[in-house]
């Protein structure tokens, strides 16, 4: 296994000094653009604020633009996707929609929401701020091509949704989904014997490596995800559209939403536009007389005007524990010694009031996790610390809030998960038959080489790993007792490793409140005496690495020694030995 790991970096460094030749042909042209966009926007005295999904993409903060433009080399190694466009972050966006409510200079919004990429947590959290915007009495207006199920969520806030009448047009509005990919029959007829150790039977983060189907507790605990999940959006839209979620589950199943004009039959669309008259009507609402003297205001120039440094010295310190929960002190993802630290100082920052923990994880290093709750306990002792959920809360990401004195989640967070496992393969079958390499053993000790690798786990061993596995439970279901006022009996029979939505996790007392991000600032603002948001500095940690820095850590130059590249392969590459807690859902 090391020295695949090192065959794999060889080959990626061989990839990156490609990359450097690039970048050092489009370094001044980067420098360039980087010195070109310090200034805020120019925007118009009045127009039309733009929001167009395949441009942006909402995520925890704002992003600087990334050197590599619209591709992410680290996304084909994470599973995260290939971002589009700015960046924009979840509260700098709803404190944007906000100050386009009492703007006078933004006559109505304008939402296009074809090419989403951003999840639906996330956009039920614009979908909130937009509400707001609507009741200003300004209107939102938006126009699509290709429904999803996401898009169309947050498009149905609008005041009217017009769509193309090209039967070109693709519905991909066909419910909440998610594919669950087994490789144990494949691993097996490789040769390769991966040992499994965990507590929670629903806790399947390793069963993709040792199932070829779900086991019945896994396929539960999807099949209740998905439909609450459903539940939740699929009732907003009904009730945005005035018709019942039994209308719209019924014109779901019989697929009826498949041409433009379905949608305008079954009220979710109320007129098909082609381009000119949706020109036209664009200008009527503009009250202009031609489409051509519109002015448009793109968002993430408003986000970027509006959005200037506040002077205000008390603080609400919004910490933010986006990714999965891994060891050591790299920026890339949530990693334990650093963000232990980045908690420290906040702690001891005396300007700050109150703490809200914005987590949107799946979990990780049991250790990590550790480092960071014990640092959170002691802040706790001196400042109001709130939780508030994104799209995870997982494993070890509700681990490391349940001391939190209140926790707000999205309707369809992923949460949960209370369960721990290990998992460690044997390699020995397939160096013999398929490698035809020889491997022996010389340790000082009997079980010197029981991570190796190259043998299985004798029954020790398993006790062994076993004893590990259970005591970390076993402290999970502890934490969670406590910090949620709950019997540990009681905690057990909802952990076991299962997931909850959100909006489950609320009737089992896993979370206090559904709320959005700034519910979760206001409430931090109510503990620390002065409910007044105008007279609070809302200030993010850690912030969120720049332009150069996000080049400086592709080539490991930066603060993370390896790299983001090179950490994403060592994590994909080295074998789960250690205890760890993570939710292996990816729905959107």
């Amino acid at each position: 296994m090391k020295d695949f790991v090192k065959m794999t970096l060889a080959v990626v460094c061989g990839i990156i000094l490609v990359g450097i030749l690039c970048l050092i042909l489009g370094l001044g042209l980067l420098g360039s653009a980087v010195a070109a966009g310090s200034g805020k926007p120019a925007l118009p005295k009045s127009g039309v604020l733009r929001i167009d999904l395949s441009k942006i993409r909402f995520s925890e903060q704002t992003q600087e633009s990334s050197p590599f433009g619209n591709f992410d080399p680290t996304s084909l190694l994470t599973g995260s996707g290939t971002p589009s466009g700015s960046v924009i972050g979840i509260w700098d966006a709803v404190q944007a929609l906000d100050a386009a409510a009492a703007d006078p200079a933004v006559k109505y919004i304008y939402l296009r929401t074809d090419g989403n990429v951003s999840d639906v947590t996330a956009l039920g959290e614009i979908r909130t701020a937009l509400s707001r915007f609507r009741a200003s009495g300004k209107p939102v207006i938006t126009y699509m091509e290709t429904p999803g199920t996401g898009s169309y969520y947050l498009a149905s806030v609008s005041d009217k949704i017009y769509m193309t009448p090209s039967l070109g047009a693709s519905s991909q509005f066909i419910g909440v989904g998610s594919q669950m990919f087994f490789l144990g029959d494949l691993l097996k007829r490789l040769g390769v014997n991966v040992q499994l150790i965990r507590h929670g039977k629903y806790k399947s983060a390793g069963e993709m490596y040792t199932r070829g189907s779900a086991s019945p507790e896994n396929r539960e605990q999807y099949q209740r995800m998905v439909d609450s999940m459903w539940e939740s959006i699929g009732g907003e839209i009904a009730e945005a559209r005035g018709i019942s979620l039994q209308e719209l589950d019924a014109d779901i199943e019989g697929l009826r939403l498949n041409l433009p004009q379905d949608f305008v039959d079954c009220k979710l669309v109320d007129e098909l536009l082609d381009r000119q008259a949706l020109q036209d009507k664009l200008a009527t609402l503009a009250v202009v007389d031609k489409y051509k003297d519109i002015k448009w205001i793109g968002f993430a120039d408003y986000v970027s005007a509006k959005l200037l440094p506040s002077k205000v010295r008390q603080k609400i310190a919004v910490i933010y524990a986006d990714g999965e929960i891994i060891d050591g002190s790299g920026r890339s993802e949530v990693a334990g010694d650093r963000f232990a630290s980045v908690i420290a100082k906040v702690a001891a920052d005396s300007s700050v009031k109150a703490v809200v923990l914005r987590v949107n994880s799946p979990g990780g290093s049991v250790l990590a996790s550790e480092k960071i709750k014990a640092e959170l306990d002691r802040l706790r002792d001196s400042k109001p610390l709130v939780a508030s959920y994104g799209s995870y809360a997982a494993s070890g990401g509700y681990w490391i809030s349940t001391c939190c004195d209140k926790i707000f989640s999205g309707a369809t967070t992923l949460t949960g998960s209370i369960g721990v496992f290990g998992m460690v393969p044997d390699l020995s079958k397939v160096a013999k038959d398929i490698a035809h390499v020889g491997v022996e053993s010389i340790t000082s000790h009997k079980h010197g080489d029981m991570y190796g690798l190259m043998r299985p786990f004798d029954e020790d061993e398993y006790a062994y790993m076993l004893a590990s596995i259970e005591a970390v439970y076993d402290r999970f279901t502890t934490i969670v007792s406590e910090g949620r006022d709950m019997p540990k009996d009681d905690v057990d029979a909802i952990g076991q490793g299962r997931v909850w939505t959100g909006a489950d996790a609320l009737g089992i007392n896993l979370v206090d409140e559904i709320g959005t991000l700034e519910d979760a600032i206001r409430f931090a603002a109510v503990a620390a005496g002065e409910p007044d948001l105008t007279k609070w500095n809302v200030k993010g940690y850690p912030a969120p690495p720049g332009a150069m820095d996000q080049v400086l850590d592709m080539l490991g130059q930066g603060p993370d020694p390896d790299g983001a590249l090179v950490s994403s392969i060592r994590r994909l590459t080295r074998p789960q030995v250690l205890a760890r807690m993570d939710v292996d859902i990816r729905i959107q």
